[in-house]
């Protein structure tokens, strides 16, 4: 028996160690899996770095050539004008002496003809030659420029150029080893995911973010987010879809923009909040994430499609105005906020197993006014929800009392209240109701 028992023992420990051997074995496999994507990664990036390099590099060589021919170009034809506008004048005396040299030959001519001709023709002879020589005033000689007074070409090239792009080039260009900032979490939201993401280099001075996304199918990052803030709620994405995001910085006072953080997986698995159609008073948009309180004489509570609200979620409304000059008057009916159930024929959300704010700020706990109150919602106000459970009791989930903590905040002041309900609930519808229009309502 103590043989038998040994052997159990040592089978016992036999199986524990394979056990561990094979967990080391799946351990030692991930850590090369990983170590083969970091070798990809590095290998990945190089290439894409050499490329965009070469290319930087080639259009800049390109641009240089072109920038450089025009400036030939420019100070040849500059040259070209120089000349011709200086030898014009000289063109024109020339022709003038030329002239003059011809005149003088004929009168020459004339004259020698007259002093060798006959005694009988000699006087008339002479005397129109001699006409002639005063009226063509042989004493008068047209100007000719000295050679200091005339233009004399040069080009004036200052080497120190070459010395200013050899410093910018050598200057110009770096490589990084790791981007600045990296993405850092993914939250999932109802058809949104919050991206948030985070500095990893201390010397590094950031003045505004980029934040790209795409969906794992596509091939082109399109802009989502530009601006100082470190998180942003990415609206509109599809449930359980893999979406692609990177970040970018510019440092402060930059124009150019950090290399791109590595991409990385987000997505959601919580349905869009939508409210439901069909009811009159309340025209809604394409994504159903929009409702506008119409003209419509009819009132009552728009509910959401499902209580696709649950705890430990934010339930965030914003309120803005259809048109300035048309806003209806607020009422003290009007009221934002979450329910239990559905319930038709209400006109506001101020009753029972229902907590709400309404437009003047009051706050409503199942049909109650608190005594705390919050700003009136106005264009631009944001009004959030934020619930979690509060245990009562073992009895608390099979029926008893059930406690939510409840946060709500509006224009930068919040209020935090116990609701306690008579049933456990996992999820909630919201809903809001308005008296009179012009009211439009994000739900996300």
């Amino acid at each position: 028996a103590a043989g038998e028992a040994e052997v159990r023992f040592l089978l016992q420990e036999a199986r524990e160690s394979i056990e561990a051997a094979r967990s080391y074995r799946r351990e030692l496999q991930q850590r090369l899996r990983g170590l083969h994507q970091a070798r990809e990664q590095i290998k990945d990036s190089a290439t894409l770095t050499r490329d965009v390099l070469e290319q930087h590099f080639s259009d800049l060589k390109g641009t240089l050539k072109k920038l450089l021919d025009e400036r030939l170009m420019s100070l040849l034809q500059e040259v070209d004008v120089i000349e011709q506008e200086s030898i014009k004048p000289l063109d024109e005396c020339q022709k003038l002496i030329e002239h003059g040299v011809s005149t003088a030959d004929d009168l020459l001519r004339e004259g020698e003809s007259a002093v060798d001709g006959d005694v009988g023709q000699q006087n008339e002879k002479l005397c129109n030659f001699t006409k002639k020589a005063l009226h063509i005033q042989l004493d008068s000689l047209p100007e000719v420029p000295s050679l200091v007074d005339v233009p004399c070409l040069s080009a004036q090239l200052d080497d120190c150029l070459l010395t200013i792009l050899k410093n910018q080039i050598f200057r110009h260009g770096t490589v990084a080893s790791r981007p600045p900032v990296q993405l850092e979490e993914f939250v999932e939201k109802p058809g949104g995911i919050l991206v948030r993401w985070c500095k990893v280099d201390d010397d590094f001075i950031a003045q505004d973010y980029r934040l790209q996304y795409r969906k794992s199918t596509a091939s082109h990052f399109e802009d989502v987010y530009v601006g100082s803030e470190t998180e942003f709620i990415v609206l509109h994405v599809d449930p359980n879809v893999d979406y692609q995001f990177r970040v970018c910085a510019r440092g402060d006072g930059r124009q150019e923009w950090s290399p791109w953080s590595i991409p990385q997986i987000g997505r959601t698995t919580l349905v869009p909040h939508e409210w439901t159609t069909g009811l009159e008073g309340y025209s809604l948009s394409s994504r159903r994430n929009i409702a506008l309180r119409n003209d419509s004489q009819s009132c009552g509570v728009l509910y959401s499609k499902a209580p696709t609200y649950f705890c430990g979620q934010t339930l965030t409304f914003r309120q803005v105005l259809f048109e300035i000059e048309t806003v209806g008057q607020p009422d003290r009916r009007d009221s934002l906020g979450v329910c239990v159930e559905q319930r038709n024929g209400d006109d506001s959300l101020q009753r029972d197993k229902a907590v709400c704010i309404s437009t003047n700020g009051a706050v409503f706990v199942n049909g109650k006014e608190m005594t705390n109150q919050l700003p009136a919602v106005t264009s631009g106000s944001t009004v959030t929800f934020d619930m979690e459970v509060v245990q009562l009791g073992p009895s608390s989930n099979e029926g008893g009392n059930f406690k939510l903590r409840v946060t709500i905040s509006s224009n930068n002041r919040e209020v935090v209240f116990d609701w306690v309900l008579d049933q456990c609930c996992g999820s909630l519808y919201f809903g809001c109701s308005f008296s009179y229009p012009g009211w439009k309502v994000l739900v996300f």
